[in-house]
């Protein structure tokens, strides 16, 4: 424990003292009946120790104590493909999951670290893990749908950012093992996409990795099972919410799939998501809870000395 003002520690210590000795002295001009010696000073004991914790809670002490919160990382991963453009979700795919998106990081509080990954065939981390949730939020309004759709790459790029340096998958040509990137049990990727793979590294195989790291994998499957049609170079392209793969990425890490088919309900999915409690150890300042007991031992000795004596002093 420590102390922003220790020179009053020592008066408290000196005054309590220097009270107790005066209580004492003049209690043995006292006579006191056989048997009740406690019953009168359990109660000047307790105002003893009221007015020293009052004089300890001015020099404002503090402890480092485990303390919860809200805490981890967060990537929101984002399909920009040109399916995305989809109006079967007003007004689009993307622009409905770019406003729920804005909301959910709104609401969270600064010990929540969002990064954004935008991703199409590749994939291009455009914001990297911080607590200026303003900059997340600008990041999110500037993506633009562009291109095919590769979930395996967004999962890969989402780790990559989590962990601090680049994440591929093994060479299954070689028999070689999948990469151990270390445990991140604090981090959880938001895959916000309908679901239409193209092309790119495994999708499942990704989402291993990530479950062997610890990181949890939420999928928001944005558009509808009945679709629509997208024009793209001049043609007509019908697109649909493909659930089965976002479930099957969603279940390799213990984690859940969305259906949002409509921008209230992806709201929804956004308020719902299982951000974990950590602990931190920290300074907390114990004037208010050394204030509070005191109060209370001042209420405890009033009620004793009323209920014995029918007077507070």
């Amino acid at each position: 424990m420590t102390f922003e003002y220790p020179l009053l520690v020592a008066v408290a210590v000196i005054a309590a003292a220097a009270l107790a000795v005066l209580y004492f002295r003049l209690q043995r001009r006292v006579p006191i009946k056989a048997g009740s010696a406690w019953r009168r000073h359990l109660p000047q004991v307790l105002f003893l120790s009221a007015a020293t914790l009052m004089l300890l809670a001015v020099a404002r002490p503090a402890a480092v104590l485990p303390v919860a919160r809200a805490a981890g990382t967060v990537i929101l991963a984002f399909d920009v493909s040109n399916s995305m453009k989809a109006d079967d979700v007003q007004p689009t795919r993307l622009d409905a999951a770019k406003t729920a998106a804005t909301e959910f990081v709104a609401a969270q509080p600064d010990s929540v670290n969002i990064g954004i990954v935008a991703f199409d065939q590749g994939a291009l981390t455009t914001q990297q893990p911080s607590e200026d949730h303003d900059a997340t939020t600008a990041a999110i309004k500037r993506l633009q749908v562009n291109g095919g759709t590769s979930l395996g790459q967004a999962i890969l790029a989402s780790l990559t950012v989590v962990v601090g340096k680049p994440v591929s998958l093994p060479n299954a040509d070689t028999g070689e093992q999948a990469p151990d990137i270390g445990y991140f049990g604090n981090a959880t990727i938001v895959v916000l996409s309908d679901g239409e793979d193209t092309g790119g590294p495994d999708a499942l195989a990704a989402a291993s990795v990530a479950a062997k790291a610890g990181v949890r994998i939420e999928t928001v499957g944005v558009g509808t099972v009945d679709g629509a049609t997208v024009e793209v170079d001049g043609y007509q392209v019908a697109t649909s919410l493909n659930e089965d793969l976002l479930t099957q990425i969603a279940q390799t890490t213990a984690g859940n799939y969305h259906r949002a088919e409509n921008a209230q309900a992806l709201h929804d999915v956004y308020q719902s998501l299982d951000l974990r409690l950590t602990t931190e150890r920290k300074p907390v300042e114990l004037t208010g809870a050394a204030t509070a007991f005191a109060v209370l031992l001042l209420f405890l000795g009033g009620i004793l000395m009323t209920t014995w004596f029918g007077r507070i002093l």
